[in-house]
């Protein structure tokens, strides 16, 4: 194997299985990831604020759920996820892709909550003091004040996570659900060339990877910017 030939091996595979990397695999992951991202971010709001609650039994429950999920591997929770979820809810009939997603969801919900009560937690605890001075209650000086402020930290930690999810997203080819290393399988079985079109979806990944993390930087400058 040259260098020579495996640059053409490569473009012969472009050229033919370019719709299965760039259409399938690409869009799939950026879904995927997108799906993730967004649920994440919600449900590790509310996995933040019952972790700051004063009752003691629902941050002891939250803490340990949280602490499970990242003490545990990704792609074991990726199995749970693709055997048990469709076992509890059988009327929704979930496929391969919904039931991985609930998985990847439920990870970066316990990551993105601790970035979320930290970026929570970062507010002075002035702003709080002067808000119920002001007469709001507990929830209107939690939505009113301290989020719009804790959002500002949070946004960029939110657009590392995705960058982040893209890549965890490859563990998912396991069960086939279309994204890149699912293409790259299927290019792999049909070609026989594992090499090369490893390196294709190597380079897609670094390129999505590479342009979010540029677009997450350019947005944490202009924050500082504003401040």
């Amino acid at each position: 194997m040259t260098f020579a030939s495996v640059i053409q091996n490569i473009i012969k595979i472009m050229s033919k299985y370019w719709d299965v990397f760039l259409i399938k695999g690409v869009s799939i992951t950026l879904a995927l990831s997108a799906i993730t991202v967004f649920f994440g971010a919600i449900f590790g709001a509310l996995l933040a604020i019952m972790k700051m609650s004063r009752f003691k039994i629902l941050r002891g429950i939250v803490t340990a759920f949280v602490e499970f999920i990242r003490g545990t591997p990704l792609l074991l929770q990726l199995y749970i996820g693709y055997f048990i979820v469709p076992l509890l809810v059988p009327a929704l009939g979930m496929s391969t892709f919904a039931s991985i997603s609930v998985a990847l969801v439920i990870n970066s919900a316990a990551y993105v909550s601790e970035v979320i009560r930290s970026g929570i937690q970062a507010v002075d605890k002035g702003q709080s003091e002067a808000a119920r001075s002001l007469g709001l209650n507990k929830t209107q000086t939690m939505t009113k004040v301290i989020l719009p402020q804790a959002i500002k930290n949070i946004l960029p930690a939110l657009g590392n996570e995705f960058v982040t999810i893209i890549k965890e997203t490859s563990l998912a080819s396991t069960f086939f659900v279309g994204d890149l290393m699912t293409s790259y399988l299927v290019v792999k079985g049909s070609t026989y060339l594992a090499f090369e079109s490893l390196v294709i979806v190597g380079i897609l990944y670094f390129v999505l990877t590479f342009t979010l993390s540029k677009l997450v930087n350019a947005y944490e400058r202009r924050l500082k910017q504003s401040d």
